[in-house]
Order: structure tokens, then sequence, then C-alpha cells
């Protein structure tokens, strides 16, 4: 019975020691805490997917690998948030591709209008060897990691002057544009008076009437109020916006083997996760808008396709006429 006694005690001491190292691995500080741009709130699209690549992330890891969101450009507009992450002063962040294209010229494609017809055309041409090509040539020329194709969704035009049934619509009409030269000529196309600016410094302007319109995804155009300050939502889905969540190159080749599969990982998991939520964000929102007094159009996108189409076969040789070609008419 002693004996007995003795390994019944020994058992139930181990049983407490395993617990009490499962409880302090637990709680134990993390490795590495990851900083992560965002333009947007957490409860925005882009905060949907980065906060559930953080969950993964910290599962996958067991609580080594941790990330600390900071929103609304707490580190600075997308540019410069790409630019840091490139020279490894920014750990990671997501942001959409309109500054990219000033750093890779195939990064313009995201900036031709009408391209892609739907998210499963979109989706489809990002998930393929396509959108590894692109990634690639950030890790090449932008030293940043591509963890995600993550989206902003398509953009629509919003302004304070008049309903857009037509291009000629926007005569006259001073349109804030990302600062892309392609988006420059875009909107010039379609008969606005276009200006790039700062994301930082677009809702100041649209408030003190500097410029009359500006474009964005509906979750965007919800989470940044811009209802506040503009009296018209027009449906004219003329780019989809993509939104990769990356990481600086040297940041992320700092970590082994493991830890890189499992940031990998925790990103893909991710991914789909933040896709649905933008698509059923945008439904929510459209209805949304319109209850908050915006007036909502649905145009005719054709005249508005025809317009455009010279930024495309301008612009085409430059981005790269076989991607172009490649995105335009990809099977989905």
């Amino acid at each position: 019975m002693k004996r007995l006694s003795i390994q019944t005690f020994t058992l139930s001491a181990l049983a407490g020691a395993i617990a009490l190292a499962a409880s302090a691995t637990a709680h134990a500080e993390p490795e590495r805490v990851i900083d992560v741009s965002l333009p947007l709130g957490p409860e925005s699209q882009q905060g949907i997917g980065v906060l559930k690549f953080g969950e993964e992330l910290e599962r996958l890891s067991n609580g080594r690998l941790v990330i600390e969101p900071h929103y609304d450009n707490a580190l600075g507009a997308e540019r410069e948030v790409v630019e840091g992450m490139g020279f490894g002063i920014i750990d990671a962040g997501i942001s959409s591709t309109g500054p990219m294209g000033g750093f890779v010229d195939q990064f313009m494609l995201f900036d031709l209008p009408y391209v892609f017809e739907n998210h499963e055309h979109a989706y489809a041409f990002l998930d393929s060897e396509h959108g590894e090509y692109l990634a690639q040539l950030a890790e090449e020329h932008m030293n940043v990691k591509f963890l995600a194709w993550m989206e902003n969704g398509f953009r629509h035009n919003t302004n304070s002057v008049r309903e857009l049934n037509h291009p000629d619509d926007l005569e006259g009409i001073n349109h804030r544009t990302q600062e892309s030269r392609v988006q420059v000529d875009t909107w010039e196309a379609l008969g606005a008076n276009a200006t790039p600016m700062a994301w930082t410094e677009v809702y100041t302007a649209l408030q003190q009437g500097v410029m009359d319109s500006q474009e964005n995804p509906l979750p965007t155009i919800y989470d940044v109020n811009f209802y506040e300050v503009q009296d018209y939502l027009n449906m004219t889905q003329h780019v989809y916006s993509p939104a990769p969540l990356m990481m600086s190159l040297d940041l992320f080749n700092s970590f082994g083997e493991e830890d890189q599969a499992i940031i990998m990982e925790a990103a893909q998991i991710a991914l789909p996760v933040q896709r649905e939520a933008s698509q059923e964000l945008e439904q929510r929102y459209l209805g949304e808008l319109e209850e908050l007094g915006m007036t909502v159009t649905h145009p005719d996108l054709a005249p508005f396709r025809e317009a455009a189409r010279p930024v495309i076969d301008e612009w085409g040789p430059t981005v790269g006429k076989d991607l172009v070609d490649a995105a335009i008419n990809f099977e989905y």
C-alpha cells in the first residue's frame, strides 16, 4: 500500500507539474511581436483579415509569434509603409497596390480600368502563376514578401456635385486619385480634372471643397465616413483593388524555415476569411450608405468602359501587354 501511495503521489505531482508548465507556456511572453500597419480600422475588411492572420499566427506558433496592429495609417501613408517595409523599418502591413506602380511597372495593372469583371475573375487571376509572378517582382524590386493577396474590393465613385450616369457627367469635377499616373489618365479620359493626393489628406480635401470626388471600395467609403462629405455614390466598378498583406523581406528571411512556413500558413488561412468579409461588407454598406443619405446610382458601364479603353491601349506596353491580356482574358 505504501508503494502505491508513493506512486499515486508521484503521478499526481507529475500531472501538476505538466499543468503548471502548460499554464506558464500559455502565458509566456512572445518571442516576436510583429507590428502591422493598416490604412483602415479594426472593423474594416482589412482589419478583419489582419486580425485573423494574427490569431492564426499565434495559434500555429503556440504563442511565440504575435502581431500588434496599427490602424488608420498610424505608421504612415501607404507609400511610406511600403517603402518602410523595403528598408526594414516597418515589419509588415496591408496596402492597396496604388503606390506600387511607382516601384514596379507591372503593378499598374491594378490601376487600369475595367480589367476584371467580378471577384471570381480577380481571385482566379491572383491565385494563379500571374499572382506568383507579381509577388516575385515585389521581392526583387521592393524588398517585400507577399503573404496573401487580400483585397480592398471593387472601387466606386463618390462626389459632392452630381449623379454619374455617363462619363460626360464628370466634366468639371475635381477628382482625387491615388498616386498613380494611370489613374490620373483614366479619370481625365472619363472627363474629370484628376489630381493625385496622399490618402491621409483626402477627407479634409473633400470636406473643404478642394476636391469634389474620390473613389474607393464601399467598406472603405463607409469606414472613413465619406458619406459625411459626399452626397452621391456611383457604382462605377471601374477598378478592382487588391490589398496584399506584406512583410519586410529582411524580416521574413530572418525567421527560420519552420516559422516562415507558419507565417505563410496563417496568411493563407486568413485569406478566404478576409475576401468573404470584404464582399459581405460591400453588400451591407451599400444599403447603409443609402440610409445615411447618399444618392446611389447604378450607371450603364458600357460608356465608361469605352471612354477608358484608350488608357489600356496607352499603358498596356508599359505594364506588359501579355500580362494585361492575360488578366482581361483569364478563364475562371
